[in-house]
């Protein structure tokens, strides 16, 4: 891509963006400087849209704020500490940061924040040359100081500064570097990766709320997989997801892939591509898919004959789960619920020909509650087998599992399995407090409805009265 095509691309977002034009009319006409920065001017480049518009200019915040008052429709200066000022107009929201000539401690990994006075000084302390273009919006020109262009067109992710000056300022760096390999399909600069691979161990300064935060990022990219390989070959996982780590060492026990990391690779891939294709990726289903097996080395065992098992990883995975994403500071929600689809992710293996009775079918819809679409495309996702008659069989199997769920939601509400007394009517039969033995009650009666089904009202009564006389309760005479 040529400099003067490059250049067409920017003026052509700008030009769909009256918003920065209008703004550089007000920033000229206070004799101040403002630039495009970021990832808007490096997803023109790449000919992406981008709804971000991210400015920097030589005017301190508090003359930022003059600027923008009277243009903007709301500001706000919760990063004015940073030298941000935000503002939004006509729906659009801009930020808008004074030049940056930040120092690093070298210890908390916390800059020192200073102001700077040139766009060049701005730019070099950014993380990569694809972020470190900048677009003068008054004069309709590029800077380019780091060779940013360049490296687009070559598809190289490198540091502006060498990359041990660039990690040793940010430590984060290194995972966003992974993070933009899977975001824009780049390669990692040699220097990039060595660097990766010496300094892994700084990442550990960084709080989990930041690693967290760029981990789903990566997971949520086009190419989630090539940056995960990158974590995992420079050492950043060891630090993240160090249960990525050990599944290298882990032959799967049906010999089709090198080792259980690249098999959840290969589930990871296909999971993504059983996504809704209107949907925003789901972070919830791709860590379920490439955590699914993490329970594997802890559980293996050499079978005699050569043979090698991995008997109640899922258990053992769902555990291992729950600590990691904890430890990351995941939500709760999304804890809970990539637990329990790695728990579940084996209970279809039991289908086998479709021997399930309906009260099987009932517990599979009903244990994976909300997770019912997800827990069916983690387990077509899971089917990584070479050999496509295999694979066409336990397809056809799982098609067949799901024409039944779906044949007998028909006649049943199984998103909702409820038992066919409700806790009132428990308690005025036996004559019962609330407390744990109604409790007890209504599980058995959902136990019953699981097991057979809908049952009339006076064949429920029926069965709650029998139960209780086996537990020693005794209801009121009718």
């Amino acid at each position: 891509m040529s400099r003067s095509t490059q250049q067409n691309v920017v003026v052509e977002l700008l030009r769909v963006s009256p918003v920065a034009d209008e703004l550089a009319e007000r920033f000229a006409a206070a004799g101040k400087r403002l630039y495009l920065v970021g990832g808007s001017v490096r997803d023109a480049v790449l000919g992406r849209s981008s709804n971000d518009l991210d400015f920097t200019t030589d005017a301190r915040p508090d003359e930022i704020q003059r600027i923008l008052k009277g243009w903007a429709d709301s500001l706000w200066d919760t990063g004015i500490a940073f030298g941000t000022i935000g503002a939004s107009k006509n729906g659009l929201t801009v930020e808008i940061t004074t030049f940056r000539a930040d120092v690093y401690d070298g210890v908390t990994r916390n800059p020192e924040v200073t102001f700077g006075d040139t766009i060049d000084g701005d730019l070099v302390r950014r993380d990569f040359t694809v972020n470190a273009m900048a677009f003068d919006v008054v004069k309709r020109e590029f800077v380019d100081p780091t060779g940013g262009m360049a490296a687009v067109e070559a598809r190289v992710l490198d540091t502006p500064a060498t990359p041990q000056e660039s990690f040793g300022d940010d430590p984060l760096r290194m995972l966003r570097a992974a993070r933009f390999v899977a975001q824009l399909g780049f390669t990692a600069a040699p220097r990039v990766v060595d660097a990766m691979r010496s300094m892994a161990g700084e990442l550990a300064r960084i709080t989990p709320e930041r690693v967290q935060a760029e981990l789903s990022k990566l997971l949520c990219s086009a190419h989630p997989r090539q940056g995960i390989e990158l974590m995992v070959d420079t050492g950043l996982a060891d630090i993240v997801l160090p249960e990525l780590t050990a599944m290298k060492l882990e032959v799967d026990e049906h010999h089709q892939h090198k080792d259980v990391f690249h098999h959840s690779l290969v589930v990871l891939d296909q999971a993504i591509d059983l996504e809704d294709d209107d949907l925003s990726p789901d972070l919830v289903l791709r860590l379920a898919a490439l955590l699914h097996d993490i329970g594997k080395p802890d559980t293996r065992r050499f079978e005699s004959g050569g043979g090698v098992s991995f008997h109640h990883h899922e258990v053992v995975g769902a555990k291992l789960v729950r600590k990691r994403l904890r430890a990351l500071r995941y939500s709760k929600e999304i804890v809970e619920d990539v637990a329990k689809l790695v728990y579940l992710h084996l209970r279809f293996h039991g289908y086998g020909n479709g021997e399930w009775t309906d009260s099987a079918v009932r517990r599979y819809v009903t244990d994976a509650g909300d997770l019912l679409t997800r827990l069916h495309k983690l387990v077509r996702a899971d089917c990584t087998t070479r050999n496509k008659r295999k694979a066409n069989a336990l397809q056809r199997t799982y098609d067949g599992l799901e024409e039944r769920i779906a044949r007998i939601a028909a006649d049943e509400d199984l998103a909702r399995v409820r038992p066919d007394l409700d806790g009132n009517e428990i308690m005025k039969l036996l004559g019962l407090p609330p407390g744990p033995q109604v409790g007890a009650a209504w599980k058995f009666l959902k136990e019953l409805r699981l097991d057979r089904g809908p049952l009339d009202h006076d064949e429920a009564i029926a069965e709650l009265l029998q139960w209780a006389r086996i537990q020693g309760i005794t209801p009121p005479a009718s």
